[in-house]
Protein backbone atom coordinates (compact mmCIF):
# COMPACT_ATOMS: atom_id res chain seq x y z
CA UNK A 1 0.00 0.00 0.00
CA UNK A 2 0.89 3.71 -0.62
CA UNK A 3 2.03 6.17 2.20
CA UNK A 4 -1.09 8.01 1.45
CA UNK A 5 -3.75 5.17 1.14
CA UNK A 6 -2.38 3.95 4.41
CA UNK A 7 -2.93 6.53 6.45
CA UNK A 8 -6.27 6.86 4.48
CA UNK A 9 -7.10 3.39 6.17
CA UNK A 10 -5.68 4.45 9.79
CA UNK A 11 -7.70 7.46 10.43
CA UNK A 12 -10.68 5.63 8.85
CA UNK A 13 -9.97 2.90 11.75
CA UNK A 14 -9.65 5.54 14.47
CA UNK A 15 -12.60 7.70 13.21
CA UNK A 16 -14.53 4.43 13.61
CA UNK A 17 -13.14 2.85 16.60
CA UNK A 18 -14.22 6.63 18.06
CA UNK A 19 -17.42 6.63 16.61
CA UNK A 20 -18.78 2.86 17.91
CA UNK A 21 -17.20 3.54 21.15
CA UNK A 22 -20.06 6.01 22.63
CA UNK A 23 -22.91 3.45 21.09
CA UNK A 24 -20.91 0.16 22.47
CA UNK A 25 -21.06 2.07 26.40
CA UNK A 26 -24.51 3.22 25.87
CA UNK A 27 -25.77 -0.25 24.26
CA UNK A 28 -24.16 -2.08 27.80
CA UNK A 29 -26.22 0.31 29.99
CA UNK A 30 -29.29 -0.81 27.68
CA UNK A 31 -29.88 2.57 26.17
CA UNK A 32 -29.56 3.67 22.88
CA UNK A 33 -28.01 6.41 23.37
CA UNK A 34 -25.47 7.74 25.79
CA UNK A 35 -27.36 10.15 28.01
CA UNK A 36 -25.14 11.12 31.00
CA UNK A 37 -22.49 13.49 30.49
CA UNK A 38 -19.86 11.30 30.14
CA UNK A 39 -21.42 9.73 27.09
CA UNK A 40 -22.39 13.54 26.04
CA UNK A 41 -18.43 14.54 25.75
CA UNK A 42 -17.69 11.11 23.95
CA UNK A 43 -20.34 12.65 21.36
CA UNK A 44 -18.88 15.90 20.81
CA UNK A 45 -15.40 14.11 20.81
CA UNK A 46 -17.05 11.43 18.30
CA UNK A 47 -18.01 14.50 16.22
CA UNK A 48 -15.27 16.93 16.51
CA UNK A 49 -12.95 13.59 15.36
CA UNK A 50 -15.07 12.43 12.39
CA UNK A 51 -15.48 15.82 11.16
CA UNK A 52 -11.58 16.79 11.68
CA UNK A 53 -11.18 13.43 9.21
CA UNK A 54 -13.75 14.49 6.80
CA UNK A 55 -11.98 18.21 6.61
CA UNK A 56 -8.77 16.21 6.56
CA UNK A 57 -10.18 13.83 4.01
CA UNK A 58 -11.69 16.50 1.89
CA UNK A 59 -8.18 18.91 2.19
CA UNK A 60 -5.91 15.95 1.00
CA UNK A 61 -7.76 14.22 -1.45
CA UNK A 62 -10.66 16.00 -2.43
CA UNK A 63 -8.55 19.04 -3.55
CA UNK A 64 -6.71 17.44 -5.81
CA UNK A 65 -9.47 15.16 -7.34
CA UNK A 66 -11.41 19.07 -7.72
CA UNK A 67 -8.59 20.58 -9.68
CA UNK A 68 -7.94 17.46 -12.23
CA UNK A 69 -11.45 17.34 -12.45
CA UNK A 70 -11.83 21.10 -12.90
CA UNK A 71 -8.98 20.87 -15.25
CA UNK A 72 -10.60 18.09 -17.39
CA UNK A 73 -13.85 19.92 -17.91
CA UNK A 74 -11.87 23.43 -18.29
CA UNK A 75 -9.94 21.85 -21.28
CA UNK A 76 -12.66 19.87 -22.27
CA UNK A 77 -14.54 23.40 -22.62
CA UNK A 78 -11.55 24.45 -24.47
CA UNK A 79 -11.89 22.11 -27.26
CA UNK A 80 -15.47 22.05 -27.33
CA UNK A 81 -15.11 25.92 -27.93
CA UNK A 82 -12.13 25.34 -30.73
CA UNK A 83 -14.01 23.07 -32.37
CA UNK A 84 -17.51 25.24 -32.09
CA UNK A 85 -14.84 27.77 -33.58
CA UNK A 86 -13.82 25.87 -36.70
CA UNK A 87 -17.36 24.61 -37.64
CA UNK A 88 -18.48 27.87 -37.19
CA UNK A 89 -15.89 28.87 -39.62
CA UNK A 90 -16.11 26.21 -41.98
CA UNK A 91 -20.24 27.00 -42.07
CA UNK A 92 -19.41 30.39 -42.66
CA UNK A 93 -16.78 29.35 -45.76
CA UNK A 94 -19.59 26.94 -47.15
CA UNK A 95 -22.08 29.58 -46.91
CA UNK A 96 -20.21 32.53 -48.62
CA UNK A 97 -19.09 29.20 -50.92
CA UNK A 98 -23.17 29.12 -51.53
CA UNK A 99 -23.69 32.36 -52.24
CA UNK A 100 -21.20 32.24 -54.76
CA UNK A 101 -22.04 29.68 -56.46
CA UNK A 102 -25.34 31.34 -58.70
CA UNK A 103 -22.63 34.01 -59.20
CA UNK A 104 -20.73 31.34 -60.63
CA UNK A 105 -22.52 29.39 -62.53
CA UNK A 106 -23.77 32.57 -64.51
CA UNK A 107 -20.26 33.32 -64.85
CA UNK A 108 -19.31 29.81 -66.26
CA UNK A 109 -22.38 30.56 -68.24
CA UNK A 110 -21.52 33.03 -69.97
CA UNK A 111 -18.10 32.14 -70.98
CA UNK A 112 -19.52 29.16 -72.31
CA UNK A 113 -21.32 31.27 -74.60
CA UNK A 114 -18.82 33.85 -75.38
CA UNK A 115 -16.26 30.35 -76.33
CA UNK A 116 -18.92 28.98 -78.18
CA UNK A 117 -19.42 32.96 -80.25
CA UNK A 118 -15.73 32.62 -80.87
CA UNK A 119 -15.46 29.10 -81.94
CA UNK A 120 -18.30 29.85 -84.62
CA UNK A 121 -16.95 32.91 -85.64
CA UNK A 122 -13.27 30.96 -86.20
CA UNK A 123 -15.23 28.22 -88.16
CA UNK A 124 -16.58 30.93 -90.42
CA UNK A 125 -12.97 32.39 -90.63
CA UNK A 126 -11.71 29.39 -91.97
CA UNK A 127 -15.19 28.24 -94.05
CA UNK A 128 -14.70 31.52 -96.17
CA UNK A 129 -10.71 31.07 -95.89
CA UNK A 130 -11.54 27.64 -97.67
CA UNK A 131 -14.00 28.88 -100.38
CA UNK A 132 -11.29 31.72 -101.70
CA UNK A 133 -8.90 28.82 -101.59
CA UNK A 134 -11.07 26.53 -103.72
CA UNK A 135 -12.28 29.44 -105.90
CA UNK A 136 -8.23 30.59 -106.68
CA UNK A 137 -7.77 27.22 -107.17
CA UNK A 138 -10.60 26.79 -109.60
CA UNK A 139 -9.44 30.38 -111.70
CA UNK A 140 -6.16 28.72 -111.97
CA UNK A 141 -7.61 25.69 -113.42
CA UNK A 142 -9.90 27.18 -115.71
CA UNK A 143 -6.48 29.56 -117.02
CA UNK A 144 -4.91 26.36 -117.31
CA UNK A 145 -7.54 24.53 -119.15
CA UNK A 146 -7.65 28.07 -121.41
CA UNK A 147 -3.74 28.12 -122.06
CA UNK A 148 -4.12 24.37 -123.23
CA UNK A 149 -7.13 25.06 -125.27
CA UNK A 150 -5.37 27.59 -127.19
CA UNK A 151 -2.25 25.63 -127.74
CA UNK A 152 -4.10 22.82 -128.60
CA UNK A 153 -6.21 25.08 -131.31
CA UNK A 154 -2.68 26.91 -132.51
CA UNK A 155 -1.45 23.29 -133.10
CA UNK A 156 -4.65 22.35 -135.12
CA UNK A 157 -4.53 26.14 -137.01
CA UNK A 158 -1.06 25.43 -138.18
CA UNK A 159 -1.54 21.98 -139.24
CA UNK A 160 -4.71 23.18 -141.26
CA UNK A 161 -2.61 26.20 -142.30
CA UNK A 162 0.01 23.44 -143.34
CA UNK A 163 -2.45 21.27 -145.30
CA UNK A 164 -4.38 24.22 -147.00
CA UNK A 165 -0.82 25.56 -148.17
CA UNK A 166 0.58 21.96 -148.96
CA UNK A 167 -2.54 21.49 -151.10
CA UNK A 168 -2.60 25.01 -152.95
CA UNK A 169 1.03 24.35 -153.90
CA UNK A 170 0.27 20.87 -154.87
CA UNK A 171 -2.10 22.59 -157.47
CA UNK A 172 0.19 25.08 -158.58
CA UNK A 173 3.15 23.21 -158.88
CA UNK A 174 3.01 21.54 -161.83
CA UNK A 175 5.98 19.39 -163.69
CA UNK A 176 6.60 22.49 -165.84
CA UNK A 177 7.23 25.31 -162.75
CA UNK A 178 9.39 22.28 -161.02
CA UNK A 179 11.60 21.85 -163.71
CA UNK A 180 12.00 25.72 -164.05
CA UNK A 181 12.30 26.26 -160.53
CA UNK A 182 15.29 23.60 -160.72
CA UNK A 183 16.61 25.18 -163.52
CA UNK A 184 16.81 28.80 -161.63
CA UNK A 185 17.99 27.37 -158.96
CA UNK A 186 21.00 25.60 -160.80
CA UNK A 187 21.53 29.02 -162.24
CA UNK A 188 21.80 30.83 -159.18
CA UNK A 189 24.21 28.08 -157.31
CA UNK A 190 27.70 29.37 -159.75
CA UNK A 191 27.41 32.70 -158.54
CA UNK A 192 27.19 31.69 -154.74
CA UNK A 193 30.78 31.45 -152.77
CA UNK A 194 30.20 27.73 -151.25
Amino acid sequence: MSGRLRSTHYVGVLVGLFTLAPFAAAAEEGSAYPSDASGGIFLWINFAILAGAIVWLVRNYGRPFFRSNAERIGSAITKAAAIKAHAEARLREAEAKLARLEEEVAELRAEAQREAAAEAERLRELARSDVGKIAHAAQEEIAAAERAARLELKAIAAKLAVDGAESLLAKQLTPQTQGALFADFLDALPGRPN
